[in-house]
């Protein structure tokens, strides 16, 4: 009689063994770039691996390489809070801005002796992974570094993602650890990629980090695994168990150990000089390099000095990227055409020869308006240089004359616009040309997307297309038109259906409720922005406050200058404004600041503006921000003569220096704490209105 206890046994420990034997050939492949085995010997391992699960699915364990593909598409991502925030870097442009950076740190640490570590900035997507008893527990984008998405099932399809942590008796994993990096894709894998896409008939991405992005947020896992993504761990989030680390370099070879694949080159640095050379280094093989980086991370080593050295706003002080400069390349112009903003600004752009910039093709760049045409004397069929600033925005910087052949064509901008025909203006003094009609489809549309996007009124599923789908149907004139749409009508439509429109619907229904800053931002006045939109929700606690307010009144807000006071009356006092201002409040916007009963106006620092420098000790620069507005403070970002008071913490710097030239008081935290409590000014001094 056949022994099934036995025979059991020795199945599990096959599978053990050969998920063993795939872990060290995706270790040694992978994280020491050795491999230590052929395709075919490695593919029969995960075969035979394969098919025992399949006899045996009891067998069957989350962290077995089997398991990287093969889970049911999610219908969406949940969001995922970060224990701790996944910080963005302050930047540098230069050595006098490393040297500075060092020097801050310097008089935060006067006895630092300083270390650091240098990595190259690899231009991917940032992810935490978290892992429990050595087990892959939660995979998470960066998101806007407090919350991020649910990419787990996806995280698990990386073949350089470890499913089990490497250790042993004498070097045991943490217990909790949650591991930091970047997900990214190599050029060539890149390119092959796109290839494979566009035969397929589908659209390619535009570079690697967007083909990194756009991977590992598929829904369906099993594309994802298709994709051909990387991880590099650079850092640890925190750790519970484990080893005892003292230095970011310890940390570095600590991740190595446990089986990821870290940044590779990193550098320990005795001084900034060669902290500043290795950046050159860095620079000069940028284009040589197999995988896109934008610029090198500089860290301090030691992992006490950055907890001393803490963090201002959401930055940490004791790292930064040297970002690098912009790239440039050639191309030639083969169109200028002209696009309406939502504004009704007309802006011409150059369509370019397609041309790689810095791993992105650009195609067009943006000329900004007939003067700067003429100023650079851009024509039509002109071979220009064509820069990305900030590796970001293409524009063009130069025309190169000495390849002009006379066949070139002069640009005129039109007198009529060019989406809904009607006459053209530009006012004397201003460079920038408008489309005189206020109902053009062109701006329409822009202003649709302004206002459903995440800074105005936050609608989900009205998306640029369905809004232009919209606008060119008829449905909605104007922005009032979006609180009366016709549901019914709109759930007949080719591509929509019930629970999409139901969800559509719920969305539009709990936008009402934004918050008045949020309705102000989103109505689109020209020259208003976030900021300025919270000051005058501060001010005016309601719409029809603001409304009847006249320039001079609004202009007198601190922070909000007299151009975009001028913005503010003119727009509200325009009767196709007006008109849809009433259909808000129809459909039940709310057009008053909850606050307005006890708020800003009637707090202990009603109608003073301040501003805050320095390091705080009690408590963090958005909680001191949140507690002055409370308060009826206004809180501005730098100082002038309407500054009522400037509190500084340690290490103020140009802030405090401005303030006391200009004869505005300076003072300390401890004041601060005091009059949010209520208490007076000490030696009963009073604060400038």
């Amino acid at each position: 009689m056949p022994d099934v206890a036995s025979d059991t046994l020795s199945l599990e420990r096959r599978v053990d063994a050969l998920r063993k034997s795939i872990e060290k050939l995706n270790y040694d492949y992978y994280i020491l770039d050795q491999p230590s085995a052929t395709d075919a010997e490695y593919d029969a391992l995960l075969r035979e691996l394969r098919d025992i699960e399949a006899e045996h699915p009891g067998l069957i364990t989350p962290e077995s390489p089997t398991q990287r593909v093969g889970i049911a598409p999610q219908g969406r991502f949940s969001q995922i809070r970060h224990p701790l925030p996944m910080l963005s870097l302050s930047n540098i442009y230069g050595r006098s801005d490393l040297e500075a950076w060092a020097a801050r740190l310097e008089r935060i640490l006067p006895r630092g002796d300083f270390t650091y570590v240098t990595e190259p900035k690899i231009d991917g997507l940032a992810v935490a992974l978290t892992y429990s008893n050595g087990q892959l527990q939660r995979g998470a984008t960066r998101g806007d570094g407090v919350t991020g998405e649910d990419v787990t099932a996806n995280m698990r399809t990386i073949r350089n993602v470890p499913l089990r942590l490497m250790g042993d008796d004498t070097s045991p994993v943490p217990s909790v650890i949650e591991v930091r990096g970047e997900v990214f894709m190599r050029h060539g894998e890149f390119e092959m990629l796109n290839q494979r896409i566009e035969r397929d008939g589908g659209r390619p991405y535009m570079n690697p980090r967007n083909g990194a992005a756009g991977s590992l947020r598929q829904l369906d896992p099993a594309i994802t695994a298709q994709r051909p993504l990387r991880l590099l761990a650079y850092g640890i989030g925190y750790a519970e168990g484990g080893r005892a680390i003292s230095s970011h370099a310890e940390s570095l070879a600590e991740l190595r150990r446990l089986g990821f694949e870290t940044s590779p080159d990193a550098e320990l640095h005795q001084s900034i000089e060669d902290v500043w050379a290795r950046c050159e280094w860095w620079l000069e093989r940028r284009s040589a390099l197999p995988f896109e980086i934008d610029g090198v991370v500089i860290k301090v080593n030691d992992l006490r000095q950055q907890e001393e050295l803490g963090f201002v706003s959401r930055e940490p002080r004791w790292a930064t990227a040297y970002k690098f400069p912009a790239t440039q390349q050639t191309s030639r112009i083969n169109d200028i055409v002209v696009n309406v903003g939502r504004t009704g600004a007309l802006t011409p752009l150059a369509m370019l020869e397609p041309v790689n910039i810095g791993g992105v093709i650009v195609s067009r760049a943006t000329l900004h308006n007939e003067d700067e045409i003429r100023r650079k004397d851009i024509r039509i069929g002109d071979t220009i240089v064509v820069q990305r600033a900030g590796d970001v925005i293409p524009q063009v910087v130069q025309v190169i004359t000495e390849r002009r052949t006379g066949d070139e064509r002069e640009f005129i901008m039109p007198e009529r616009c060019p989406v809904c025909g009607s006459p053209t203006h530009r006012a004397e003094g201003e460079a920038v040309r408008y489309c005189t009609n206020s109902a053009c489809p062109a701006q329409l549309k822009r202003h649709v997307h302004h206002f459903v996007s995440r800074g105005g009124m936050d609608i989900d599923g009205l998306g640029e297309k369905l809004a232009n789908r919209f606008v060119d149907l008829g449905m909605i004139r104007d922005l009032g038109d979006i609180y009366s749409l016709d549901w019914e009508t709109i759930t007949q439509l080719e591509g929509l259906g019930e629970t999409s429109v139901n969800n559509l619907s719920s969305a539009v229904e709990a936008s009402k409720q934004r918050p008045l800053e949020r309705l102000i931002f989103a109505l689109g006045i020209p020259n208003v922005g976030e900021r300025s939109s919270r000051l005058l929700a501060d001010r005016f606690h309601s719409l029809d406050n603001l409304i009847a307010a006249d320039v001079d009144t609004i202009d007198s807000v601190p922070g909000v200058g007299s151009i975009q006071a001028q913005s503010v009356r003119d727009f509200l006092h325009t009767a196709e404004n007006l008109a849809v201002i009433d259909k808000f409040r129809a459909a039940g916007l709310k057009m008053v600041d909850d606050d307005a009963g006890d708020g800003p106006a009637n707090g202990p620092l009603a109608g003073k503006t301040v501003v805050l420098t320095g390091r705080l000790v009690n408590m963090t620069r958005g909680e001191a921000e949140a507690a002055l507005r409370r308060s009826g403070a206004n809180v501005a970002g730098s100082v002038s003569r309407k500054t009522s008071a400037v509190f500084a913490g340690e290490d103020a710097g140009s802030k405090a220096d401005r303030a006391r030239e200009l004869g505005v008081p300076v003072l300390g935290e401890e004041q601060l704490l005091q009059m949010l409590r209520g208490a007076p000014l000490p030696n009963g001094k009073d604060l400038k209105s």
